[in-house]
């Protein structure tokens, strides 16, 4: 079994172990790190993730599987959309303050069905019924954006809403901002692609990360 070796500690370092997790997944040589039973009992008193994950709800968005990682390493939060709430960012704010957690990743990926409900939506179609009709409210904004921008593609549409999602956390936390403007933290949003299993960056927060 590996040696256990330091967490990330600032959000570079944090960055550089998602992408290199990320890597092992795609390559199909995933190392399965922190998800033995010495691990578990380490992690049963405290946490000290390295990562938040504020991600969609997807089932095949695990992301725990797709940076191979294990148990006490990531903070995942996911809704339908990536949507962001009080909730939500209640949580975020608890990692980043409370857990120490030196990064907020917006984790998104292609062929989203929150977006492309409200792609339905802003091309006329009629707003779902229920809560469902909250998370296309929350999606549109996002849409209009990218329409703004000239921007009609469906990729080019999910890496909009992920650095809206992004700024939108930024924005909305006074508490998240703070600890970025110390430099204790960083947003960075990332777009998977189901079929190659392969995670790229499309915003962060400050942008020389």
């Amino acid at each position: 079994m590996p040696a256990p070796t330091r967490p990330p500690e600032t959000p570079a370092e944090a960055v550089a172990e998602l992408q290199a997790g990320n890597e092992r997944f795609v390559s199909g040589s995933p190392r399965h790190p922190n998800q033995d039973a010495g691990h578990r009992a380490a992690v049963a008193g405290e946490q000290h993730p390295f990562a938040v994950i504020v991600g969609c709800s997807d089932s095949r968005l695990a992301a725990e599987i797709i940076f191979d990682r294990g148990l006490g390493d990531l903070f995942v939060v996911r809704t339908a959309g990536h949507t962001t709430g009080p909730e939500v960012l209640g949580s975020v704010e608890y990692a980043v303050t409370v857990l120490h957690t030196p990064l907020v990743v917006v984790l998104g990926h292609d062929s989203c069905g929150a977006v492309a409900a409200a792609g339905a939506v802003a091309a006329g179609g009629l707003r779902p019924a229920g809560h469902l009709g909250a998370v296309v409210d929350a999606v549109l904004p996002s849409l209009r954006h990218a329409a703004a921008q000239g921007i009609g593609d469906p990729e080019g549409i999910i890496d909009v809403h992920i650095a809206q999602t992004v700024n939108e956390l930024v924005g909305n936390s006074a508490v998240l901002a703070a600890e970025i403007a110390a430099g204790r933290c960083a947003v960075v949003g990332m777009s998977y692609q189901l079929n190659a299993g392969r995670v790229r960056t499309v915003a962060s927060v400050p942008r020389s990360l």
